[in-house]
Formats: structure tokens, sequence, C-alpha cells
């Protein structure tokens, strides 16, 4: 299964450090990745593959949602499929 990561926040250093470590702690792997600041505003955009996760999506997203809130920023993981079929009219 894949799924769509998105990191929003004010810029700092080791965004993607910390999000991209966070992730290989659980064996996702990243397929897809576009970052971009913009007047000091963070953002991430990842496609990524949970077929070797070593946790239920659940955990993972939690676990994600977790760091964002030590780290001052929002991270959201969704099923890929959802995530298309919102924008599918």
């Amino acid at each position: 299964m894949n799924a769509v990561v998105s990191v929003v926040g004010r810029n700092q250093v080791g965004i993607c450090a910390a999000v991209c470590t966070r992730m290989a702690d659980y064996q996702i792997n990243i397929l897809d990745i576009s970052q971009t600041i913009v007047r000091g505003n963070f953002t991430m955009m990842m496609v990524v593959s949970l077929e070797k996760a070593t946790a239920p999506f659940a955990e993972i997203s939690d676990a994600l949602t977790e760091l964002g809130e030590k780290m001052g920023i929002t991270i959201h993981i969704q099923r890929q499929e959802i995530f298309d079929a919102m924008y599918t009219i």
C-alpha cells in the first residue's frame, strides 16, 4: 500500500531529517518527494510505500502526528487510494 505524507510549518533546521528518520524507523520507503520553502514556510509532499512497514497504519500516523507536534509543524499521512479518490471527479 502507498500513502501520501504532507508536512507543513515554519521552516526550521532538521525537518526533512526528522520526518525521514521517523519513517525509516518503520521501514517506510520514499517513492517520490517534493519540498519547497516560500517566505519561511516549509512544505513537503511525499508518496511512500508501506509495503514493508513494521507497524499498522494507525500507529505510524500517530507517530508522525506526535513528531509534528513536538516540532511545531503539521504532518499528515493518508492512504493513497483515499487521497486519489478525493481528487477524482
